[in-house]
């Protein structure tokens, strides 16, 4: 850009915990690199208690000191919505950016953002995850409508969000694919990484990573680790890591009847920043056997650490995960993750995709990202 951008975020942040608030700090670190004025509006309440299904929402740990993040925005009192929206109409940020991943979020940054906008200078640009959520409420559409037709111009990141997004509106939209998740260090040697997490070194381990939810298809790769097991020994084990945000006791006793209590090592609590790379380090390679999906940051997370892949061709994952280059791309079925499990560990296929993906994940950077961003603010602000 030839000039000093004022850019306003909001959204997700420091205390809030998660990828989500990640991003947000990623991007914000990248336009103060341009030497952009950035400031991010982040919430006071983000969800209820009563709607949070996990056990914290948030970090005791100090807030970032390169970044400048106030607490403004609660989801459930339209006050703070009208206040930060009256904010930033008089303030005349020339970008407010917004991360829209539920329906939840609808009321309160729709409101936000047609106040902005009042002033007839700032431009409303979303990065959407999600149009239509995982789970499906009556309400999803009347939401969807308020809150992307107050919105300027997209940035999404699957073809099938774009689909979904055109059902609500014919604003500017271009794609940039889900940038890597490069805060988490680097890449340690496996047995560093199975020393910090207490695991055994002489076994090789498959990981299932991040918050657990029925649409993930855990279920679905339980029964594929089953069949796999009878085909091939007990060679591998598998690394369920994440907190659970749907019902525990059902997974645990399909463990039981696969007789999968000695294969699958579960660590179902939500993983520290500072641990993650332990995780990738430790895995040979990380399976996303979702049943349906957008994109996934675990994607990401796995190409910074040159951790292969196993995904099902659902949604946006096979556009990111280059099948049979970096990973395999399955069906979404119990054979068909079954048989990719079987292929990915033959020979020296593993080795042949994570050095791969050193080339591979080029394509994914911040610097990209924050480029689409002002390519699409300078579509719509003529």
């Amino acid at each position: 850009m030839s000039r000093r951008l004022k850019i306003a975020i909001v959204g997700p942040a420091h205390p809030y915990r998660g990828g989500l608030s990640s991003i947000m700090h990623s991007m914000a670190r990248e336009f103060q690199s341009r030497g952009y004025e950035v400031e991010i509006l982040t919430f006071t309440l983000q969800y209820p208690s009563l709607l949070f299904p996990g056990k914290s929402q948030t970090l005791d740990t100090p807030a970032p000191d390169d970044l400048s993040i106030r607490r403004k925005v609660s989801t459930i009192n339209p006050f703070t919505w009208w206040r930060v929206g009256r904010e930033l109409r008089r303030s005349k940020p020339d970008i407010v950016l917004m991360k829209y991943w539920t329906p939840f979020m609808a009321p309160c940054f729709g409101t936000i953002a047609r106040l902005a906008r009042k002033n007839c200078h700032t431009k409303v640009i979303c990065q959407i995850d999600n149009v239509q959520p995982h789970e499906h409420h009556i309400i999803d559409r009347p939401c969807n409508r308020y809150f992307l037709r107050s919105v300027d111009g997209f940035v999404y990141m699957s073809e099938q969000v774009h689909r979904e997004l055109r059902e609500y509106t014919s604003a500017e939209a271009l794609f940039s694919p889900h940038p890597l998740f490069d805060n988490f260090g680097e890449r340690v040697e496996r047995d560093e990484a199975c020393r910090q997490l207490k695991l055994e070194q002489g076994v090789r381990y498959a990981l299932f990573f991040g918050l657990i939810r029925d649409y993930k298809g855990l279920d679905t790769l339980l029964e594929a680790w089953a069949r796999y097991r009878e085909r091939q020994g007990g060679a591998y084990k598998l690394i369920v890591a994440g907190e659970f945000y749907t019902s525990r006791e059902k997974y645990i006793a399909q463990i039981e009847r696969l007789g999968l209590q000695d294969d699958v090592i579960l660590h179902d609590f939500f993983v520290r920043d500072d641990d993650v790379r332990y995780y990738f380090s430790a895995a040979d390679y990380v399976v996303l056997p979702y049943k349906s999906a957008t994109q996934s940051g675990v994607t990401q997370i796995a190409y910074n650490f040159r951790t292969p892949l196993v995904v099902t061709n659902v949604g946006g994952l096979a556009e990111i995960v280059a099948d049979g280059r970096v990973g395999y791309v399955c069906e979404p079925t119990v054979e068909g993750v079954a048989d990719a499990l079987e292929r990915i560990t033959k020979g020296d296929t593993l080795a042949h995709f994570a050095d791969a993906m050193v080339e591979e994940r080029r394509r994914f950077s911040w610097q990209a990202m924050c480029d689409t961003i002002e390519e699409l603010y300078r579509k719509i602000e003529g």
